[in-house]
């Protein structure tokens, strides 16, 4: 216990000459997203928790998701969230987390459910993804055919109208997207196929000192409870 009550004082000593981060994120609940001109959400709340327990500056920028990914490959004091962790992305950034986690499931129309017993039965058909996001390019590398649109909330229009087959989304963002636009009883799951893990990823020229700080936080906050109130604040998001 002694141990551990001089770690959290030492995490809260701030960094010398610390210079703010810069938060990527993007518009995507229950993850992320603007609500009454604030970033929350189950990434953004346990970020910006971590953040100002260490005392680390930062400000949180709300883009495109290709601009965020982009911006923070690019910009040495800079992070992006809530990222899919892959081999691909491995070595582009250094990571903090999971901070959340997230189910990969293909969407259907309710009058017309596709019959698939695995990912591979969906070939022959035409997914409706979000442009840049992993899942985009998850299937892309596996030859499936693949449209993007600049913003995941245009995909259930286009499943419904017939020009797209399924429409690859996260469980619970999809489920929401599908609530706002109004689409329930016209859209269903069809096919749930990977679970993946989200995180902070961070520009490998921020500092390891920060990175360290933040992973040893992330434990005490999933460790004092706070992660998990957090998680269960957007449980039923939005309802």
């Amino acid at each position: 216990m002694t141990r551990l009550c001089a770690l959290l004082l030492l995490l809260m000593v701030p960094v010398a000459g610390a210079r703010p981060l810069v938060l990527n994120t993007e518009d995507a609940a229950p993850y992320n997203m603007l609500v009454n001109g604030q970033v929350v959400g189950i990434g953004a709340d346990k970020v910006k928790l971590m953040m100002e327990r260490i005392k680390q500056p930062y400000k949180i920028e709300l883009l495109p998701w290709r601009r965020a990914y982009e911006d923070a490959l690019r910009a040495p004091h800079s992070c992006v969230f809530s990222t899919t962790r892959t081999p691909e992305r491995e070595n582009l950034f250094k990571w903090v987390g999971p901070i959340a986690f997230n189910e990969w499931v293909l969407f259907g129309r309710a009058d017309a459910p596709l019959k698939l017993q695995q990912l591979d039965d969906a070939k022959p058909y035409l997914i409706g993804a979000y442009n840049g996001d992993v899942r985009e390019h998850h299937l892309r590398a596996r030859g499936f055919k693949v449209e993007t649109v600049v913003a995941d909330s245009l995909n259930p229009r286009k499943l419904v109208l017939g020009r797209i087959d399924l429409w690859v989304s996260g469980r619970y963002d999809g489920a929401i997207l599908i609530d706002q636009g109004g689409w329930n009883g016209q859209i269903v799951p069809v096919l749930s196929f990977h679970r993946s893990e989200l995180y902070l990823a961070c520009n490998p020229q921020v500092a390891d000192e920060v990175i360290d700080r933040l992973n040893v936080m992330l434990g005490v906050i999933n460790r004092d409870g706070s992660a998990s109130k957090i998680d269960a604040r957007y449980a039923h998001w939005p309802k």
